[in-house]
């Protein structure tokens, strides 16, 4: 089966999972040994809520649909201790897949990092349209073919916030010196602002901010901010800019994968994009329950959104450097053409539909 065919036909992979498992009903998983025992390596701390919970739904997917023919043990990075080395850690073998993000490579590969989000990109709904019927999926199958892995959405945060200041933003002067933690091509873009930028591991966070090694932070949104407790000691919550659509990526070795028998990479690939669905009902969810709590129980949290002065700044930074990149680089400049393209298409459904109908009865 060709790849892009196995990647894209994920409602024949569910029919041909389904029906796997419907078939092996008769076979009791008590006496079920995994044929197949995988480990799977994740950025994420233990027990961390919703981003390894995605993980753990497609594992247990996987046991299920697989009769218990399959098994996946995860390994989070309480274990393995490198949070930001998945991508070399399944590249090698260690580990048969990963769940990380694409755009902590961008030092090692700077095409992979379009496949989280970037800077005034698309929003969730129009970036899994791009992936799965827009070429994204084939262009990051492109990408990641060079380090013999494979890579599938792993779950959407939705829109981010801009991130957690212990002082206020009220012109680019604020900005100069600034340290912040902040992955991506937006701490490149912020960086020409003056920011001084850097990249820390989810469980160091609050420790940096805490310590004044750090003078600001991103992280995701009301799902997961308030448990990090950021608003303890930086009161100040910008709305986001930088990343519209945060994606995850499931990583597999492409050897061990290809190797699997089909109706198996049939029902991981199947596990893996219902898992990745899940996460960004549950953002969702958990963004508006928590959104309520701030309003409600934490009146110390001040909402800003970022002066119109430097959002276009950023914007012109943004593009600038883009389009560098792009003129020496045709992998960046095929991906960054794709993206643009599709987001002219997809943007102008979005603004006369959902964009429309929020502007019209947004007071309700």
């Amino acid at each position: 089966m060709p790849k892009t065919t196995r990647f894209h036909h994920l409602t024949i992979a569910l029919v041909i999972a389904l029906s796997l498992m419907f078939a092996g009903s008769a076979v009791s998983k008590a006496n079920a040994a995994p044929k197949y025992s995988w480990k799977l390596a994740m950025t994420w701390p233990t027990n961390f809520p919703i981003f390894g919970d995605a993980v753990q739904k497609m594992a247990d997917l996987v046991k299920v649909m697989s009769n218990g023919e399959m098994e996946i043990r995860i390994d989070s990075k309480n274990k393995h201790k490198a949070p930001l080395g998945i991508l070399d850690m399944v590249k090698g073998g260690q580990y048969e897949m990963g769940h990380s993000a694409s755009y902590y490579w961008k030092g090692k590969d700077v095409n992979l990092m379009f496949f989280t989000t970037m800077p005034f990109g698309m929003i969730a709904p129009e970036q899994y349209a791009w992936f799965y019927y827009g070429g994204g999926m084939e262009l990051m199958e492109k990408a990641y073919s060079r380090h013999h892995v494979y890579s599938f959405p792993g779950g959407n945060t939705g829109n981010q916030m801009g991130g957690w200041f212990q002082k206020e933003i009220k012109s680019e002067a604020d900005l100069k010196g600034l340290k912040m933690r902040i992955p991506g091509f937006a701490g490149e873009v912020l960086s020409k602002l003056g920011v001084v930028v850097t990249n820390i591991p989810a469980g160091e966070l609050y420790t940096a901010l805490e310590r004044g090694n750090i003078d600001a932070l991103e992280w995701v949104g009301p799902s997961l901010d308030l448990n990090m407790g950021f608003h303890k000691i930086a009161p100040y919550y910008y709305t986001g800019w930088h990343e519209p659509a945060t994606e995850l990526q499931f990583l597999v070795n492409q050897k061990k994968f290809d190797a699997l028998p089909e109706y198996l990479q049939a029902i991981i690939t199947t596990a893996m994009e219902l898992s990745a669905y899940d996460m960004y009902s549950r953002s969702m969810n958990d963004s508006a329950v928590n959104w309520d709590l701030i309003q409600k129980d934490y009146p110390d949290i001040k909402i800003r959104t970022f002066p119109k002065e430097i959002i276009a700044k950023l914007k012109i930074e943004n593009n600038k450097l883009l389009n560098e990149q792009a003129a020496k680089n045709p992998m960046f400049k095929e991906i960054l053409d794709s993206q643009r393209s599709y987001m002219k298409k997809v943007r102008n459904w979005t603004k006369i539909s959902d964009y429309a109908y929020l502007k019209d009865n947004i007071s309700e």
